[in-house]
């Protein structure tokens, strides 16, 4: 991850949801800073679950969250659980809300770049993407990648759903 700070934990959590809902809750009741990112990792295995990550430039920005996962009963460990954490908070995350181009989601935003799925290079910076309030990159390479899909009337949409349909729900 970019931040040059970073502690991790392991959580009984298993859905993504839930786990958003976690490191919000942490976030709010910590007052964290705005530059601090919390990340979601996909831990498989023996007990398939959902690790956090916390990661800042200051190493001061961390104490209150080692702290307070300690506190709660999670085992805090340095470091993230691997490189590719997919960001649920990260500064400018509230900001994107409703339709914006590229070039503001970017300039509003710690995310680095935008993808489009099938699509060779970035989207054009006046390209709008409709957010819908939901948009989780992920990093790659040190860069916080948000990976988008084309939707109707030309517009793009984060790839990741905010309400995503349970696998064989209608069975």
């Amino acid at each position: 991850m970019s931040p040059e700070y970073a502690i991790g934990a392991g959580t009984p959590v298993t859905t993504l949801s839930e786990a958003d809902r976690l490191l919000w809750e942490l976030a709010a009741g910590l007052a964290l800073p705005e530059d601090v990112f919390g990340c979601t990792h996909l831990v498989h295995g023996e007990r398939p679950h959902i690790a956090l990550s916390f990661a800042a430039d200051s190493e001061a920005a961390l104490r209150a969250v080692r702290e307070r996962l300690t506190a709660e009963g999670y085992e805090v460990r340095p470091g993230a659980p691997d490189a590719a954490g997919r960001a649920v908070l990260y500064p400018g995350a509230r900001e994107l809300t409703g339709t914006l181009t590229v070039a503001d989601l970017l300039s509003r935003s710690a995310i680095d770049r935008v993808t489009v799925l099938g699509a060779p290079g970035a989207p054009p910076p006046h390209q709008r993407i409709s957010t819908r309030g939901h948009v989780r990159p992920q990093w790659r390479d040190g860069e916080l990648v948000l990976a988008a899909m084309p939707a109707a009337g030309g517009t793009l949409v984060p790839f990741e759903v905010p309400d995503p349909t349970p696998c064989c729900a209608d069975h």
